[in-house]
Order: structure tokens, then sequence, then C-alpha cells
């Protein structure tokens, strides 16, 4: 290292001497890429640092155990790793998410302070590397390796710590509000059509059923997240590290971070390609697309006041128009719909990803994660949302059971006795007529009324069943 200039100090990597802030912890390869990378702003996110640290720092443990790495070194190493996961040195990061594909500049980067902070913490100067970011803090590792199993550790600590206790949140909101609603009956809705009658409990316990199958799908995107390539350095043949490293190294970040890693059985697919990522974002593509409809709906039931279907009326969190006084807007549910696009739209970006693994190794493993941690983020902040500041504080107007009994569609109950023609025939006579269906069946049916009272009963329409002794059609 040479003496400061210019408020900084030079370092140097393989490539030659770097000026480097007096102040970094970062090194001459990390200053490297910051000019190199110009692009976005964008970094890698707190979750992912979290995880990279932790992985050092079980790296250097095993290493110690393993007779590899001295003992004061590693130690220092250790703590420098641990404090790096604690987020104190996040501004000694700042490398865009736009940069070798493999992530390598973050994993130099991630060595670069870790040995800089452990020199420190050994009484050394920054830059001095007494303690060494390739031959001590990268010990048996390559960012080919080291990259992948920290998207894999991150996804799998957000999708446990955030995103699954907002869609438990959510499945409880809807499931209570399914209860609540359950003596509601109003017309069921296919192709945007009057249909046959449902209970707005029914139609919320959908939605809540919706959110627990996504939590299933979310459960298997966690298992493979599990597997992970550490271990198989530069190409999967797991050169340059103990045969032993990875397996102790999983076991040691498990029990740090409490979610279980396992070394992949098969090193060569782990670093070449990245499908378990796919598949989880798949899984968080597959919630989007759920949620969205949710929130869709919803938002349509709450339509009007005056014009609209008005069958729910939503919480007026916030004035709606700057123009028009007193119009309260369904903010919550599109803020909802805009992320579940954004989502989708991170899915793309990640499947592409993976295209782009050649021989032994992906290269586009910045932006896969990026866009995957960025997607359980977004639906966790949302979900939590809508449950509370939309769901919750629902409530039914009377607009869904007064429309019951106009509904063309209680024609379908008259079928199994009169048979398919008849009941067609007696709903285009309510149709044109813009009469009820009891009241053509009065006239036309040739039933009592205590046989129609039986079969427009609408609450029974709601449940399974067969009224009636069956006719043509």
């Amino acid at each position: 290292m040479k003496a400061q200039q210019s408020g900084g100090r030079v370092e140097r990597d393989t490539l030659g001497e770097m000026e480097v802030p007096a102040d970094a912890y970062y090194g001459a390869s990390t200053a490297r890429a910051i000019r190199n990378f110009p692009i976005s702003g964008l970094r890698f996110p707190r979750p992912f640092i979290y995880a990279l640290g932790m992985i050092k720092r079980a790296a250097a443990e095993v290493n110690m155990e393993l007779g590899l790495l001295d003992r004061r070194v590693g130690q220092a190493v250790v703590q420098a790793a641990q404090e790096v996961a604690a987020g104190r040195f996040d501004e000694h990061f700042p490398i865009d998410i736009y940069q070798t594909g493999s992530g390598t500049s973050t994993n130099t980067n991630a060595n670069e302070v870790i040995a800089n902070r452990a020199s420190e913490i050994l009484g050394a100067a920054r830059g001095s590397k007494t303690v060494h970011p390739n031959d001590h803090v990268n010990m048996c590792q390559s960012s080919n390796d080291v990259i992948p199993t920290a998207i894999h550790l991150a996804a799998r600590l957000q999708i446990r710590q955030v995103l699954r206790p907002a869609l438990e949140e959510l499945a409880r909101s809807l499931a209570a509000k399914a209860k609540a609603f359950y003596p509601i009956v109003k017309t069921g809705r296919t192709h945007l059509m009057d249909a046959t009658p449902i209970r707005l409990g029914q139609e919320f316990e959908g939605y809540a059923g919706q959110v627990e199958r996504a939590l299933h799908r979310l459960a298997q995107a966690e298992e493979d997240l599990g597997e992970v390539p550490l271990g198989g350095t530069a190409v999967g043949t797991g050169i340059n590290a103990h045969p032993e490293f990875a397996a102790r190294a999983c076991a040691r970040i498990s029990e740090l971070t409490g979610v279980a890693i396992r070394e992949t059985t098969n090193h060569f697919q782990a670093q070449a390609c990245l499908d378990a990522l796919v598949f989880a974002s798949g899984a968080l593509r597959s919630y989007a697309t759920g949620l969205m409809k949710i929130a869709n709906d919803i938002r349509w039931m709450g339509s009007g006041p005056r014009a609209g279907l008005a069958e729910l009326q939503l919480p007026a969190v916030q004035p709606g128009s700057s123009i028009m006084p007193g119009k309260v807007n369904p903010v919550i549910a599109e803020s909802v719909i805009q992320v579940c696009a954004q989502v989708q739209g991170n899915d793309l970006v990640v499947a592409l990803g993976n295209q782009w693994g050649f021989f032994e190794l992906n290269t586009m493993m910045p932006v896969m994660a990026h866009n995957l941690l960025a997607s359980i983020a977004l639906l966790a902040a949302a979900s939590q949302n809508f449950a509370t500041q939309c769901i919750d504080g629902l409530v039914a107007t009377d607009r869904g059971p007064a429309l019951v009994e106009q509904g063309l569609m209680l024609a379908t109950a008259l079928a199994p006795a009169i048979g398919y023609d008849k009941a067609a025939e007696i709903a285009k006579a309510a149709a044109a007529t813009g009469r009820t269906i009891r009241e053509i069946a009065r006239e036309r049916s040739g039933l009592s009324e205590a046989q129609l009272q039986e079969l427009l009963n609408a609450e029974e329409m709601t449940a399974p069943g067969l009224k009636g002794s069956g006719g043509g059609g």
C-alpha cells in the first residue's frame, strides 16, 4: 500500500494500482468496478449483503476447523464478516447491479471489505493485506459458487421471514371476511355476466384459498432454494476447496441463519444454471397473478357508489380527486395491481437470465438476484398493506342481496324441474319485459307457488344439490 494521495490511499490488484478513498474499506478491484459500471445506481439489497457476510463468516470458521486458516487471522475475518452481515459496512458495497455477470465484482468487494476490516482488527492499516482478500477471506471459494449460494440463501430467508408472514396475514384477513360475509347472498358473475347466486363469503373463501395455495407453492420453492452450489468453486469440480469444506460450511450457515441449506449433489448443474431461482420466481409470479385478480375483483365490487356495482364499501384512505369533491378511489387495490405487474416483469428478467448460462457458468446472476429479491420484497409489502388498509376495513352493502331477485340466472334452478328449454324461454321473457323470473314462472312454468318458493330460494342455490324431477333439454 502506498501513502495517501489526494485524500485517498493507493491499493494494488492484479491489474495495477488504483486510488481508493481514505475511509473506504473496499480496495483496488472494487474501485475499478465502480469506475467500470456507472450504469443504474442500483445496488445489491440488504438481504443479499447479509447472506454474503454469513457465507464468509461460516467459511472462515470452517477453514479454521480444517486447519487451513490461521486462527488469529480467522477470528478477525469472522468478526469482520459478521459486521458486514449486520449492515455496518453497507455503504462500502457501491457496485452497480449491472456488472460482471458472475457477480465477481461484488464477491471481490466483500472480500476486500472483510479483509481490510480484519486487518484493522489486528492493528494493521487498511490496504496492508495483513488479511488477504483472496488467500484468507475467499479461501475454498469462488465467486462462481459464492454468489449463487448468496442468492439462494437471501431469497430463502426473505421468503421465510418477510413474504410468508405477509401472505399468512392476508389469508387470515380474507378468511375472516369470508366468515363475516357468509350470510350475504348476491349474484355470481361469469364472463362478466350475471350467473347463479353465490355468497359473498364464498367469494372471499376463494380468495383466501388462493393465498393459502400460494403458500404451499412457496414451500416447494424454499425447499429447492435450500440446495446450494457452495464448494463447486470455479466450474463445479471443487478445485482449491477442501473436500469437507462445503458440507461443513452449509451446516454452519444453517446454524447461523436458522434456515437449512445443503450442498448440492450435482455441482455442475448448480453453477451452469439457476433453475431453482426461475422456479421460485415462477411461484412469485403465480401468486402475483392471483393477487391481481383478487385486488381487481374487490376494486370492481367497490365501484360506484351510484353507477357501479357498489356491493362493497372500501376504506376511504385518501381523497380521490383534485377536481371532484368527495370522490374516493380504490387506491390500495390499485397499488397492489401495479406491484403484481412489476413482479411479472421481474419474473421475465429472471427467466431470460437463466438462459444465459453458457457451459459451466451463468452470467446473469446479479440482475437475476436483483429482480427475484425485489419481487419478494414488493409482494410482502403489498400483501401486508392490502390486508391492513383494505381487506380488514371492507364493509358489505345491501346492493348485492337486493339484485338477487332480479337476476335472470335464477332460471337455472327451474331447469331440473321444467327442462332447459322451458327455463330459457322464461329467462328470455323476463329479460324482455323487465319482470322477474319468479313472476314469469308463475304464469308459464306450471309449478305451484310452493314449488317456486323451494326452487327459487337463493340461499339454497349457493350449495350443491339438484331439485326437481329433471326435464328435457
